[in-house]
């Protein structure tokens, strides 16, 4: 038999896969048919060939792939608080650049480890320079939190989640927070410029007591994700995000020095990093104290710098065929 020739494959077989999932590693057992064995080179599992195969006296062969999650192309995606490693075990009886003929979905399932940060968030995008030779980043996120936007058009009531981080090469851990945040449909602040509050107060998201917007649990102190419903303000027009970013000592919080959404379910504002502080942001409500400290111990304690994210263009999309249909301009509507 040609082994570039189309095979049918047995569907039986997908009784005799076995998947285990090792805290680092994995290993699948396929049992591959009788007239399959003289094929078995052409068994993968992502791009590795098994690992070990033996022919049984039943003629049928056992295919053993015993790898690390580093191995074989693993796709690592975050799902909520688990990570997902995901890849496919494949028959491919012609060459590689020809579609598989037969495809098997692989799947391991893990808790999200405290502290780890997406291979995506890296520091080279969307670089802006701060003081004391920190990094300041800020990233507009897909959807699903698992890479950066492919399109910065956001229906309008969806979330779109602004990750934001700094790099601190060679000081000491520091707490990344938003002290201010505001939309605006031009890319630089005037004083008269018309803006949307989203976060105010030192740090209180005052989109999740109106809205549905909330902090998400941190990957590493250094990096803070807003999950941000997107809003009518600058409906169909550019809109910048623009942020005053503060990276701070982590043992200190404070009113002037916090980040803290509104917790619906609990009636009561939250403070991101350690709820059994939440009293700090009680001020939330009111107007929190904004007193700083000594210039000399501020300079030792935090670093500030504004970043601004855009242009996004937020549609609605039950009048997006209407604006497609006249011809009218993004830019031109009100």
């Amino acid at each position: 038999m040609d082994m570039h020739t189309e095979l049918p494959y047995p569907t039986t077989l997908l009784q005799e896969i076995k998947v285990n999932c090792e805290k680092d590693s994995i290993n699948v057992t396929w049992r591959i048919h009788p007239m399959l064995v003289p094929f078995a080179a052409r068994h993968f599992l992502g791009n590795c060939m098994a690992s070990r195969f033996n022919v049984l006296p039943s003629g049928e062969g056992n295919a053993e792939f015993n790898y690390k999650l580093d191995d074989c192309n693993f796709k690592r995606l975050m799902k909520g608080k688990k990570l997902l490693y995901k890849n496919e075990l494949t028959f491919r009886p012609q060459p590689r650049s020809s579609p598989a003929s037969y495809v098997y979905p692989i799947e391991c399932v893990y808790p999200r480890p405290k502290g780890w940060i997406p291979p995506f968030l890296n520091a080279g995008s969307g670089v802006a320079e701060g003081r004391g030779g920190l990094k300041f980043h800020m990233l507009l996120l897909n959807e699903r939190i698992t890479a950066v936007a492919e399109t910065n058009v956001i229906p309008l009531g969806s979330f779109m989640p602004i990750w934001a981080t700094v790099a601190q090469e060679s000081h000491q851990p520091l707490l990344l927070l938003m002290e201010e945040c505001v939309a605006a449909t031009t890319s630089e602040l005037q004083a008269n410029s018309n803006v949307y509050p989203i976060i105010t107060n030192k740090g209180c998201l005052l989109d999740s007591e109106k809205g549905n917007s909330m902090f998400l649990q941190r990957y590493h102190s250094s990096a803070i994700t807003l999950y941000l419903q997107s809003f009518k303000f600058g409906l169909g027009e550019e809109v910048y995000i623009h942020c005053k970013l503060l990276a701070w000592d982590p043992e200190v919080l404070s009113e002037s020095k916090k980040a803290c959404h509104y917790v619906k379910e609990n009636e009561r504002w939250e403070l991101l990093d350690d709820p059994m502080q939440s009293s700090i942001c009680d001020c939330c409500s009111r107007t929190c104290n904004t007193r700083s400290k000594r210039g000399d111990e501020w300079e030792s304690n935090g670093f500030r710098h504004t970043s601004v994210l855009g242009p996004l263009i937020i549609m609605d999309p039950s009048q997006q065929n209407t604006h497609n249909a006249s011809d009218v301009s993004i830019a031109d509507q009100d």
